[in-house]
């Protein structure tokens, strides 16, 4: 899996892990971050989400990451938003009031960007990747974040057998060994959405839950 993978899926519209509204898990578990007003919030792999406007709107600065130009010019156009255009090492830099969304590789992060990142909020990046790439995930973008930052971490569960990702399932086992020290994690909710996943239903799974993790680095 690579670039044009991604590139592709949006090129073609095949993009059904979009949501149309706003992760509820999200709006019931953020508050249990205690950010202070005015936190910056990454979001990798960000694509157009709708929760990065919901995210401000609770007065974080927010900062997506996305590979697809079509996702960050469909975000900003979607909201009405004429956003200014820098470019950097890490790439273009598209911002509108408090949301700002890099054209870049999620890959190429580093500490000096993410130096006051308060929180990672990741509904679908680390479900999005291979078992191997989620290890360089994990060393790259997780490793650049500063101590003391959180994160709010959402996966999917299923029998990988049946299923051929994107998304993968991730249990919690490899939550565990992944966000070992430095990190912290509590997993805070697991819940059965197979009923509530159609989608998943028609391609043959027998069983799908989703958790979420509150993480935190020492």
């Amino acid at each position: 899996m690579d670039a044009d993978f991604w590139l592709q899926r949006w090129q073609e519209g095949q993009i059904g892990f979009h949501r149309h509204d706003v992760m509820p898990l999200l709006q019931k578990h953020w508050p249990s971050l205690q950010l202070p007003e005015g936190s910056r919030v990454l979001v990798p792999l960000c694509g157009k989400s709708l929760d990065m406007h919901w995210l401000a709107a609770q007065g974080h600065r927010v900062l997506g990451v996305e590979l697809s130009p079509l996702a960050v010019t469909q975000f900003f156009e979607e909201a009405k938003l004429e956003p200014a255009r820098t470019t950097s090492r890490y790439g273009e830099h598209f911002s509108a009031g408090p949301i700002e969304i890099i054209l870049g590789d999620a890959f190429g992060l580093d500490p000096a960007l993410l130096a006051d990142v308060a929180s990672i909020y990741d509904r679908a990046a680390l479900i999005a990747l291979p078992a191997d790439l989620r290890l360089r995930y994990r060393d790259t973008v997780y490793a650049s974040a500063p101590s003391g930052c959180q994160g709010l971490l959402i996966t999917l569960e299923y029998p990988q057998e049946e299923k051929a990702g994107p998304p993968f399932s991730v249990a919690q086992a490899e939550v565990e060994a992944l966000f070992a020290a430095p990190w912290r994690h509590t997993l805070l909710e697991r819940r059965d959405i197979l009923d509530q996943e159609p989608r998943f239903r028609e391609e043959g799974l027998s069983a799908l839950e989703t958790a979420v993790y509150r993480l935190r680095r020492g």
